[in-house]
């Protein structure tokens, strides 16, 4: 069998891998735009704050490494310009000569991810504008701070790049805006969440320009919708991504209402020898079932995964997305697992919340934690719908836990009677978990 993949960041090249081991004797070719392979995108604002303080680090393994040990033919530099479908083919150009050529396939498996939108401004002009969704635009933002040595910036947009990117800046001494359309920041979130991300933001430096945008430009000055006019050296756009969707639609391929590719439970789409997997790529809700598109590292890897065994024979299919994310902020922890308030009311399912508000681990420990824990559930059934929380420890493991409550079908109610680890360093006798469970009674 001969497995052509079309993108080699996180889905392609992981889905080259799973590939390598489950058909052990395939041919495989990987094309990649991008000169570095299998890159950790979700770690490029840590490499622009210094957290992470050699840039190689989030880079995945050398393409000839990974080509040698992997018996994989690796071609980065290459863009896919077209799929012929009825032939199996498709056309390849070489971005370093411009050449062009014709590979085959058996098997075609896409993973084409996106790209940052760039917003419309109004006289930009010579105002340096940055977007950062792959390797090469970090680089251009580390160097561009390195050599200019820029006092202030802006950042567009509040969601999970938009505030990481904010407190990295913060960390690089730059006095920081951050403008953002919605009245509060991570507004995927419940108020309550996202007012005390934006509450941490502002006691670290950061101003917020809520509800507001920029009219227009003059020089390095921004003149505001709403709000007061001020000066920048540079500014960052993280308003969201556009999906490489492309390349399928002009080979006929089904796009689904959210704008992903639309594929079965094996990542197949309409074609059965082409399937397509990460950020490009429609999926569904664990709920309702209806379509989702979640661009997240978790769902490329398990995709990539269920291609793998599905060429290889042996079928498994994909859940629905929960959408389980979390994000640093300064001192704080936020993150979600399934629906949050809003999504519930805007499908019209009645739902209770209960909430817990204290301690992570013993008070008596000298390093205790504080955590807001919300957890959603159906008024009928008991059924949990969604979670969210936020704190200085213990996050994660919490909304984990419920991500993992959830997926086995327990109640609020069954909450309570999780036996979870205790000693007070990590938690108390009745961990916040259980305490949801008591709460929901």
């Amino acid at each position: 069998m001969k497995i052509v993949i079309v993108g080699a960041v996180a889905g392609g090249a992981t889905v080259a891998a799973q590939a390598r081991r489950a058909l052990p004797d395939s041919e495989i070719i990987l094309f990649g735009r991008d000169p570095v392979l299998g890159y950790g995108t979700c770690g490029m604002p840590y490499v622009i704050g210094g957290l992470i303080d050699d840039k190689t680090k989030i880079a995945g393994p050398s393409p000839s490494k990974f080509a040698q040990q992997r018996n994989i033919d690796v071609r980065l530099e290459h863009e896919v310009l077209a799929i012929d479908r009825t032939n199996r083919t498709v056309k390849v150009q070489n971005l370093i000569t411009g050449e062009h050529a014709v590979e085959t396939y058996d098997k075609l498996i896409l993973s084409p991810g996106g790209r940052a939108r760039i917003p419309e401004l109004k006289g930009l002009g010579d105002l340096p504008l940055f977007t950062l969704k792959n390797f090469g635009q970090m680089e251009e933002v580390i160097a561009y701070i390195t050599r200019e040595k820029p006092q202030t910036c802006a950042v567009i947009g509040g969601g999970f790049i938009g505030i990481e990117v904010a407190e990295n800046l913060i960390h690089q001494n730059l006095k920081t805006i951050l403008i953002n359309r919605d009245e509060r920041v991570m507004s995927a979130m419940d108020p309550e969440i996202s007012e005390a991300l934006g509450n941490e933001m502002k006691d670290n430096g950061v101003e917020i320009y809520f509800n507001d945008a920029i009219a227009r430009i003059e020089g390095r000055k921004l003149f505001m919708e709403r709000g007061p006019n001020f000066e920048v050296d540079f500014l960052v756009a993280c308003i969201g991504i556009d999906l490489n969707t492309e390349l399928a639609v002009e080979a006929g391929l089904s796009i689904g209402p959210t704008g992903g590719i639309v594929v079965n439970d094996y990542m197949q789409t309409d074609d059965s020898a082409i399937y397509a997997i990460g950020d490009a790529v429609e999926s569904k809700d664990w709920f309702t079932g209806k379509p989702k598109n979640v661009k997240l590292a978790w769902h490329a890897h398990r995709q990539s995964a269920i291609v793998a065994s599905h060429l290889a024979g042996n079928p498994i299919g994909m859940n629905g997305l929960l959408g389980t994310t979390i994000t640093k902020l300064f001192s704080l922890t936020a993150a979600m697992t399934g629906h949050s308030a809003k999504s519930l009311t805007d499908e019209g399912i009645a739902f209770d919340t209960a909430i817990y508000e204290g301690r992570t681990n013993a008070g008596y420990y000298p390093d205790h934690g504080q955590i807001y824990l919300r957890v959603h559930f159906d008024r009928a059934t008991r059924r949990i719908l969604g979670a969210q929380a936020i704190g200085d420890k213990g996050v994660d493991k919490r909304i984990d836990v419920i991500a993992t409550a959830i997926m086995g079908k327990l109640t609020v109610d069954d909450l309570a009677a999780l036996e979870l680890c205790y000693s007070p360093p990590y938690s108390s006798p009745k961990d916040p978990v259980n305490m949801i469970g008591y709460k929901a009674k």
